[in-house]
């Protein structure tokens, strides 16, 4: 099976506390245990890189007291799941800014990332005060000093990868949850090939079988990237 890169736009849970009469918090809380299950079953689906937008740059806008309930469970989550992270090959990067974080946020992420950086079974990046665009722009910049701009040359400044490792490769699947059908400016780089599906599962409720519903919809299309399909070649 030839792995890819999964991405995933985590919504719907605010919405899902709010139907069962219960504080968004709690459905920020379901959703960490949904993405326990989907981390872990992520590799036997072949999905070795999988990006999950935890907290966009446009987030800070929500009331203070949502922001900082999922503030909490950011800094739980990297404190608590490290070691099983670690003790299970997952390797965990979080990336969008962190000027704007807790220092006591950015030192725990900074601790979780060195203890899971030999992590090889799964790739796991999690997207915390990010902005596709805000990262397009920085690319852009650090390319036009660097005078070297290239596709690949702006996808290394895009991954923050030095020259000579090779960038993150560009997302495959794109799922969101929750009924939405749009990007919300998350990966727009990335994304330009991904096959998207969208769901109406919100995603405290999202399961395994459901990932694997994502991932057979995935294999069942045929991908071109700008090329002639098989049958249409066959056709000629």
């Amino acid at each position: 099976m030839e792995s890819f890169h999964a991405a995933i736009i985590m919504d719907g849970n605010g919405r899902w506390a709010t139907r069962k009469g219960m504080p968004r918090q709690a459905g920020h809380a379901a959703g960490v245990e949904a993405l326990g299950r989907i981390v872990e079953a992520a590799p036997t689906l072949g999905i070795d890189t999988l990006t999950v937008y935890a907290f966009s740059a446009d987030n800070w806008q929500r009331p203070k007291t949502e922001v900082g309930a999922l503030m909490g469970l950011l800094r739980r989550y990297v404190e608590t799941e490290v070691r099983r992270l670690a003790e299970s090959g997952t390797r965990l990067t979080v990336i969008g800014r962190r000027d704007r974080l807790a220092p006591d946020i950015a030192a725990a992420i900074g601790r979780a990332e060195a203890t899971t950086a030999a992590g090889s079974r799964l790739n796991l990046r999690v997207a915390v005060d990010y902005s596709a665009r805000d990262a397009i722009l920085t690319a852009a910049a650090a390319a036009a000093r660097s005078g070297d701009l290239t596709r690949e040359s702006f996808a290394h400044h895009l991954s923050g990868t030095a020259a000579g490792v090779a960038p993150h490769r560009d997302v495959d699947l794109l799922i969101r949850t929750g009924g939405e059908k749009r990007l919300s400016d998350f990966l727009l780089w990335e994304c330009a090939y991904a096959e998207l599906y969208f769901t109406d599962r919100l995603w405290p409720d999202f399961s395994v079988d459901d990932l694997a519903a994502a991932v057979a919809a995935f294999h069942g299309r045929e991908r071109r990237f700008g090329a002639l399909g098989a049958a249409s070649v066959s056709a000629a």
